[in-house]
């Protein structure tokens, strides 16, 4: 496997769904992200939502304990995720909208609109020394809001894009280009993620200044076929051709 300029980080959030739809103690969310690592994944992605209704809290101690790559947890800003999260003291915190009816995040954290009540938590893991990123749609309005809060990283919301048939996905390319380059004029660095797959992965190579790639569902559904080091090192076998935005 070539070496890519992309970083992947991976969501096993997916495992601990298996897990959780018998109540049993298996698949292991740990060893999932173990056999992520080990295939040459760059991290390792949980999402702790309000409603536990994948990862638990004891998943993101025990991820957290065992890894040797960098943790990014997942959170919206609540309370009680926030305490969790400065107990853990992942490496990253991506803040992200939260829905209990929704199936999974749909759209990007309205930072511009809550200013105020995110100030204090981005403040307090900044602090914490815990990277703080933004899960944003590339709306000119959010990038600005984010760097205004003072995180130093976006993660730009690809699901759009990746929902859209292929021939109608050009004007959303378009607006993540340029989402991504108003980013780098401001200092952050630039993430993305949500929807992408084996398919659409090439897509976005247009994208400029991408530093990691956060990916689940689709890792872990095709390791459902395959196994989880097949399915990773396929996804980092797909981003190599990547030149960071440049022809």
């Amino acid at each position: 496997m070539t070496e890519t300029t992309l970083k992947l980080g991976v969501n096993v959030d997916h495992v601990a769904t298996l897990r959780q739809a018998r109540g049993t103690d298996y698949p292991s969310v740990v060893e999932a992200a173990l056999a992520c690592e080990a295939a040459g994944a760059h991290g390792i992605t949980i999402h702790l939502r309000e409603d536990r209704r994948h990862i638990q809290d004891a998943d993101v101690y025990a991820v957290r304990e065992q890894i040797g790559t960098r943790l990014n947890l997942e959170m919206a800003n609540h309370p009680e995720i926030v305490e969790i999260a400065l107990d853990v003291s992942p490496a990253e915190v991506c803040l992200v909208p939260e829905k209990r009816e929704e199936l999974t995040t749909e759209g990007g954290l309205d930072v511009a609109g809550n200013m105020n009540a995110l100030r204090d938590p981005v403040r307090r893991m900044k602090d914490a020394s815990i990277v703080v990123s933004m899960f944003i749609d590339p709306d000119p309005q959010q990038i600005q809001a984010s760097a205004t809060l003072g995180a130093p990283c976006i993660e730009l919301h690809t699901g759009t894009y990746c929902d859209l048939p292929p021939n109608e996905r050009g004007p959303e390319l378009e607006r993540l280009v340029k989402g991504a380059r108003q980013a780098h004029e401001l200092g952050l660095q630039v993430n993305a993620g949500h929807g992408l797959n084996l398919a659409n992965l090439p897509g976005i190579f247009d994208v400029p200044y991408m530093d990691t790639l956060n990916i689940g569902h689709s890792i872990v559904a095709h390791a459902v076929m395959v196994g989880m080091p097949v399915a990773v090192r396929a996804i980092l076998d797909a981003m190599t051709p990547y030149t960071g935005g440049k022809p």
